[in-house]
């Protein structure tokens, strides 16, 4: 697993910078409810997609929670005020707050299913009657575009079932007095893997199967370094947003 506060000042450069993050504040302000004024982004990390949805966002006002020190000074950077440092399992607002709630390329991160859940509940707790949360979905199948990087990492050990998997995050927002609300997609620009890029993931922790210094870690590395164009991006991932909404009378 990465250390996000090890990765913070550089984490945006290496995830597609703000082409990715601009076609994930548009895709997310397509599912948010009209007039909404009240706007909570869930571990909203370097702050750099919370940023164009304050920027975007008319007349709204827009908060951000990570819990990671690092990630929280550089979002304040960009939304001075506007940021909190909590754990997205205990948010710290009162029931019913926000007319909105996001939690972009969040839940896949959580350490069980139990905390995935538990994440969902409390975006559902801070959400208004008629308010909608607006999530990613199957992050890691996002991934999975049919290039040759990809044909060499099917070999590594399986990962546990994910965590944002489609049909369990509606489980738990249904459990949660949450409603279908729609759907969406977006390109995650700038983020094909090529060969260098996915060794040096590799080797910073990203494969929670291959952890990094492990013989069978090295194994997958020099696969991937004896594949063509090692610099050549393959195709960008495409990712999945669901939205969900709290009935109105709830």
């Amino acid at each position: 697993m990465l250390d996000y506060d090890k990765e913070a000042e550089r984490y945006d450069a290496s995830r597609g910078g703000e082409p990715r993050a601009a076609a994930a504040a548009e895709a997310v302000l397509g599912l948010l409810p009209e007039g909404t004024r009240q706007l909570l982004d869930v571990g909203c990390g370097t702050g750099i997609v919370t940023r164009r949805l304050a920027a975007v966002s008319d007349g709204a006002r827009v908060t951000g929670v990570d819990r990671a020190p690092a990630m929280t000074r550089q979002a304040a950077t960009r939304l001075p005020g506007a940021v909190v440092l909590a754990d997205s399992r205990r948010l710290p607002f009162p029931d019913g707050r926000f007319d909105a709630v996001t939690s972009v390329w969040l839940l896949h991160l959580a350490p069980t299913p139990a905390d995935a859940r538990a994440i969902v509940a409390e975006c559902a707790r801070v959400l208004r009657p008629g308010g909608v949360y607006v999530t990613t979905v199957d992050k890691a199948a996002a991934h999975n575009v049919g290039s040759d990087v990809d044909a060499v990492l099917a070999a590594r050990p399986p990962s546990p079932a994910a965590r944002d998997a489609a049909d369990r995050v509606t489980g738990y927002a249904a459990d949660h007095g949450l409603v279908p609300a729609g759907q969406a997609r977006f390109t995650g620009r700038g983020q094909g893997r090529s060969p260098r890029r996915t060794i040096a993931d590799l080797r910073r922790g990203w494969f929670v199967t291959l952890p990094p210094g492990e013989p069978l870690a090295e194994t997958f590395a020099a696969r991937l370094a004896a594949l063509p164009d090692p610099d050549r991006p393959r195709p960008d991932p495409v990712f999945t947003l669901r939205a969900f909404r709290r009935p109105a009378g709830a």
